[in-house]
């Protein structure tokens, strides 16, 4: 079902340049043990009183009313990509598929940077972004494993790729911790809480340009993370089906990072944990 575009709104901060990816790229790497990875997406519902006349339009899974809040978030969770206004009732597939940011990617008119090496190796890899179970996994968009079955190499990949999603989470709980409009429905019509939102987005991203500011504006103790925010997850989508090409791309990373190349200490172990 496709949602109305009155009460849609979009906020771009994404890089124009592949100068400017390879920064994003680098911000991964040196925080997350992530090569290659320039962006983590994830997507929350936003509690609203639905309005007047709107049925179950705005019905979600879980059984609240909502519009979505899909971002891309960098390493220091920024968000470079916002797309706010798809109805709750709207399938999680939906809400990705019908955003600008999905057709840019399938276009590949983004300029992000070509396939390189990853050293020490002498292979090519891509540069992807990160999301959860909410997401079909593509030759660009990388998700993890299923839980179920799982081989101990393929309970690394997760764990690497948790890592590098935390950025995402961080963002949101950070978001509903800062501004606590967020803590019950807001009683206003979708296109006010969509400016709503954005607005929340645009401060998040200046209080994040000075520590301090940053440190200011957060409650006390709070650090911002998944089990911090207030927000709804995307539910997972049943029966994506990705192509050869995608999954033998998941599948390359995770040999990287089981390799002595790639590697990192204790991920055997924390991956047990996940």
């Amino acid at each position: 079902m496709q949602y109305s575009t009155v009460c849609f709104c979009v906020f771009n901060q994404m890089p124009q340049t592949t100068a400017e990816w390879l920064q994003i790229a680098d911000g991964f790497e040196a925080k997350s043990n992530f090569p290659h990875c320039i962006g983590a997406l994830d997507g929350k519902h936003i509690s609203i009183i639905p309005p007047p006349n709107s049925g179950s339009l705005y019905y979600n899974y879980k059984h609240h009313f909502s519009i979505v809040l899909l971002a891309l978030v960098d390493s220091h969770c920024r968000f470079l990509f916002v797309d706010i206004g798809a109805h709750g009732r709207t399938s999680d597939g939906g809400v990705y598929h019908n955003s600008s940011l999905a057709h840019c990617l399938e276009a590949n008119t983004l300029n992000i940077p070509q396939a390189s090496v990853i050293p020490p190796t002498n292979d090519h890899y891509p540069y992807v972004i990160v999301a959860d179970d909410a997401f079909a996994l593509k030759p660009y968009i990388l998700k993890p494993y299923a839980q179920r079955n799982q081989t101990p190499e393929q309970r690394i990949f997760n764990y690497r790729l948790s890592r590098a999603r935390r950025s995402a989470e961080n963002a949101f709980g950070q978001l509903s911790q800062r501004f606590r409009i967020f803590g019950r429905p807001i009683p206003l019509s979708p296109a006010k809480v969509n400016v709503i939102v954005m607005a929340s987005c645009c401060l998040h991203n200046f209080l994040l340009r000075d520590k301090v500011s940053a440190a200011t504006y957060m409650p006390e103790g709070e650090q911002g993370n998944e089990s911090s925010t207030q927000f709804s997850p995307l539910s997972h989508q049943g029966g994506n089906r990705s192509s050869a090409e995608a999954q033998n791309i998941r599948d390359k990373f995770s040999h990287y990072f089981n390799s002595a190349d790639g590697e990192i200490q204790g991920q055997a172990a924390r991956a047990i944990n996940l």
